[in-house]
């Protein structure tokens, strides 16, 4: 990544002002996409580059990033990290209390900026539902990362859970960061794990999923609505510091 890469990734852009009503910013955001290409191509723990192209959808039924060397061949698409239980189905009985203008705004803060972003295997394999699908309709998960990342974290440890049977699927994408922590690192998610990455901080209390992934009163709504703000801005600020860094060093190579 260049410094004038890197002068083009703005951590506040909201892909919403560039996607169609009724379209899904995860698919049709360019700027989204290009933030995604540049901010994942880069070393893997191992030391080899994991660089990603574009792909012609005429082509490539997968189309949106791909990567293929001696690493493997990977199709790879968007997906929102963290629901807002604002709206729909899925809607928070805690969230009923809150006025749609407030909701509206929690949505955008944590859903439509590169922070509340991350990239996963696209590609179905035997028929069957990828990760994106798997995590948004499995009940135990509701499409809430923190979940997700814990699922992740046993699958390295090879435990169950309650996405076991969907990420031994993509078990080769997962074996390009070597470990959880390599995983964590590689996307910068250290503010959802503790220092030794044992544990995944959670946005809600835990009880081994066994209970709704869903804040269930206006009191829970509230501080779920906190905790993943603050998990987005956290994460944020580390892209920005990625970037910054990256930019130093080609700075001091230039000077060499």
């Amino acid at each position: 990544m260049t410094i004038e890469n890197q002068n083009k990734i703005d951590i506040n852009f909201n892909f919403l002002s560039e996607t169609p009503e009724g379209k899904d910013q995860d698919s049709v955001s360019p700027t989204l996409k290009k933030y995604n290409k540049l901010l994942w191509s880069k070393s893997l723990p191992g030391g080899k580059l994991f660089k990603l192209e574009y792909r012609d959808k005429k082509v490539d039924p997968y189309a949106y990033l791909y990567h293929k060397s001696d690493l493997g061949e990977f199709h790879l698409s968007c997906d929102t990290m963290i629901p807002s239980f604002a709206h729909g189905k899925r809607k928070s009985p805690g969230a009923d209390k809150i006025s749609d203008k407030e909701l509206k705004s929690f949505e955008s803060t944590i859903n439509c900026t590169i922070g509340g972003k991350i990239i996963f295997p696209k590609n179905r394999i035997d028929g069957k539902g990828t990760i994106n699908q798997s995590r948004g309709i499995n009940s135990n998960i509701c499409d809430r990362f923190d979940l997700t990342l814990e699922c992740i974290r046993r699958h390295y440890q090879g435990k169950s859970s309650p996405l076991a049977d969907t990420l031994l699927r993509y078990s080769d994408f997962f074996s390009l960061f070597e470990s959880f922590r390599g995983y964590v690192e590689f996307f910068l998610l250290q503010d959802l794990v503790t220092d030794d990455f044992s544990s995944v901080n959670f946005f809600m209390p835990f009880d081994d999923f066994k209970t709704s992934p869903m804040p269930q009163d206006r009191e829970s709504y509230i501080r779920y609505q906190k905790v993943t703000k603050d998990f987005v801005k956290k994460r944020s600020q580390r892209i920005q510091a990625l970037l910054l860094g990256l930019a130093l060093i080609e700075i001091k190579g230039e000077e060499r």
